[in-house]
């Protein structure tokens, strides 16, 4: 078929009343402003971390590195949508909300289970591997319970609507169908590229890494917990790019149906213009060849009822 030797896999990330989208050579963000218009801006996208994609493990690292840059960017850009131009934030103040999230993450879901498993794990007698198991429970207990009160925010809502808007969107590309909202709304808001498959993969492979660690003096402990998350952000890298490209087999649809499910906390069912917005963005970034294959598309190629947003149904 036309098209087919471009790259197949697309990614983004929601934003504020909009969408992100990666392609080969560029990345776009398009939201929906308050006036109800549709803005989008586009840029070339870096190249940095593409001399490592050989590189198993530090391929993933960077690439997340370059992922998070980007969607910083996205976010600030689309947070300052929705503001008068005098009200919107500076670089430097978003900068420090950035830094600020990342020293929250890591007290909530590194620091925090690592203190509480140091004195829940003394007073249970809890030792060796299952000492590691009950850090990992708490630590995705944390993480399930953050994703479950963050949801009831009615802007965070929005943004988990444009999270499955996002992945309908990639969705109808990847599948073949027509790129038009309506098209797109058949599809389930489940994919399993999606970073908060990658996120639950993390937690398990903290589990396994930790293990070969032990359980040194607590400052080493917390320190190990840091110091170790490329490594363990690497891996799991390895295992989501694995799964992707093997969905066809029924052991690894079994293995990431944990991480599909969760993905109901963090993503909604949009409506057709948070929908028009993601198809926006992600046209954006299409090359020409991609463009072209996509406008030959028939619309009624797209089946009745809710469809996968993978190749390989579960």
């Amino acid at each position: 078929m036309p098209g087919e030797s471009a790259p197949r896999f697309m990614g983004g990330q929601a934003v504020m009343e909009g969408v992100m989208m990666r392609g080969a050579r560029t990345w776009a963000v398009a939201v929906r402003t308050p006036e109800g218009e549709i803005e989008l801006a586009v840029h070339d996208a870096p190249t940095w971390a593409e001399k490592w994609s050989n590189v198993p493990i530090v391929r993933g690292v960077m690439s997340l590195c370059e992922s998070l840059a980007l969607g910083f960017k996205a976010l600030a850009w689309s947070a300052d949508r929705q503001l008068p131009e005098e009200e919107r934030i500076s670089s430097k103040a978003m900068g420090w909300t950035m830094a600020f999230a990342l020293i929250f993450f890591s007290a909530i879901f590194l620091v925090l289970p690592a203190l509480g498993t140091s004195a829940l794990g003394d007073r249970l007698g809890v030792d060796g591997f299952a000492y590691h198991l009950l850090e990992g429970g708490i630590r995705l207990g944390i993480f399930l319970g953050y994703l479950a009160l963050i949801g009831l925010l009615p802007d965070i809502k929005r943004v988990f609507q444009y999270h499955g808007a996002e992945h309908k969107a990639i969705a109808a590309y990847e599948n073949d169908v027509a790129l038009t909202p309506e098209s797109a709304q058949r599809f389930t808001t489940q994919h399993v590229r999606c970073g908060t498959n990658f996120l639950l993969t993390v937690m398990v492979m903290t589990i396994i890494v930790y293990s070969f660690v032990g359980r040194p003096a607590l400052p080493w402990l917390i320190t190990s917990r840091i110091l170790l998350l490329p490594l363990i952000a690497g891996l799991a890298y390895e295992v989501i790019r694995f799964s992707a490209r093997h969905m066809d087999k029924r052991w690894v649809r079994v293995m990431m149906k944990p991480g599909l499910a969760l993905q109901k906390l963090t993503t909604r069912e949009p409506d057709l213009e948070q929908l028009e917005v993601a198809i926006a963005s992600l046209r954006a970034v299409f090359t020409a060849d991609q463009l072209a294959e996509v406008e030959s598309r028939r619309a009624e190629s797209v089946p009745v009822g809710p469809v996968p947003a993978f190749r390989g149904a579960l």
